[in-house]
């Protein structure tokens, strides 16, 4: 990192939010109480799955783990970032920015394989029901789940790594709210930068890409067993039990195309910086309303103990 002709850089200062001087006393409210609500309503659904026996399912678990991982995702960015929107200083230590990646990346990808791994219960639960018990055993569940952190710790490495690895020569300025790779990836410098920024890009599209044809996969094969069902009731139903999965996989998936996959012409910095809002505020905010809402036995336990505890207060 320092050399003769390196200068080793210390701090990264993060403008990501400077195009937009006027507006940061109400993006800082809007996004302090999106992020409340995301873990608010995280806690809320993780409370309602363990206080309620008949929640204790594979199914119920995974959507807890989904909301461990949703919840420390959210913290590795987002109060730094509204600790940034009412600070006239916006730099961040080379250490704490290589933190940041880290715990974002991994985090990030937790959740895109514990996603994965929700589709795959769906698909043993309605093609398989009869072998659901032995494959979806409490010892294969809490496998699944410890290697979707596994698997998000390695890509956080790997990315980080990779990344912190590059001398930084100056200027110090990343044009964005966070420690993002491509806003980084301008600031490096030496001889393998685009060699770096290649095997970066195909790690990461690779891992969602994988996860998302997995995911497409899984319901396929739930699509076709679904239509197999005569009656139209029993289609409904086995329906249900997929809907609020799909949606967050079509929200999460979705944002995340345009993050990785956008063109490579010219940028804004006000374009990079609302665009990373949708993933790392959006989206989070939107996961547990769309489980309350579109998954039918949780939002009706939720309902249960909410009514019961006001009944007792009264």
């Amino acid at each position: 990192m320092s050399g003769p002709n390196y200068s080793f850089v210390s701090e990264f200062i993060l403008i990501g939010f400077s195009a937009f001087p006027r507006l940061q006393t109400m993006f800082f409210l809007l996004f302090l109480l999106m992020y409340l609500f995301t873990l608010l309503g995280n806690l809320l659904i993780m409370a309602t799955i363990w206080s309620e026996r008949s929640l204790h399912t594979p199914m119920y678990l995974f959507l807890c783990a989904l909301s461990i991982s949703e919840i420390l995702y959210t913290f590795a960015i987002i109060p730094r970032m509204l600790a940034d929107l009412l600070s006239t200083l916006h730099t961040i230590a080379f250490l704490a920015c290589a933190s940041q990646m880290f715990f974002s990346f991994t985090f990030g990808f937790t959740h895109s394989f514990l996603l994965t791994v929700m589709g795959y219960d769906r698909y043993v639960a309605i093609c398989h029901p009869l072998r659901y018990n032995v494959l979806m055993s409490p010892r294969g569940c809490a496998f699944l789940v410890a290697w979707s952190w596994v698997g998000g710790s390695f890509m956080g490495t790997v990315v980080t790594t990779a990344i912190f690895s590059l001398p930084f020569c100056g200027p110090n300025e990343i044009h964005h709210f966070t420690c993002h790779v491509p806003p980084l990836l301008k600031l490096a410098c030496g001889e393998n930068v685009l060699e770096v920024s290649k095997g970066i890009g195909l790690v990461c599209i690779t891992g969602l890409l994988g996860c998302f044809l997995l995911i497409l996969l899984s319901y396929a094969f739930i699509v076709a067993a679904i239509l197999k069902i005569p009656s139209a009731e029993g289609r409904h139903k086995a329906f249900s039990t997929c809907a609020s999965h799909l949606t967050v996989v079509i929200v999460h998936y979705g944002f995340a195309s345009v993050i990785y996959l956008k063109s490579k012409g010219p940028k804004s910095l006000e374009g990079d910086t609302l665009m990373g809002i949708t993933y790392t505020v959006l989206t989070p905010f939107l996961s547990p309303i769309i489980f309350s809402l579109r998954n039918k036995e949780l939002k009706e336990t939720m309902k249960k103990a909410f009514l019961t505890k006001l009944f007792l207060q009264n």
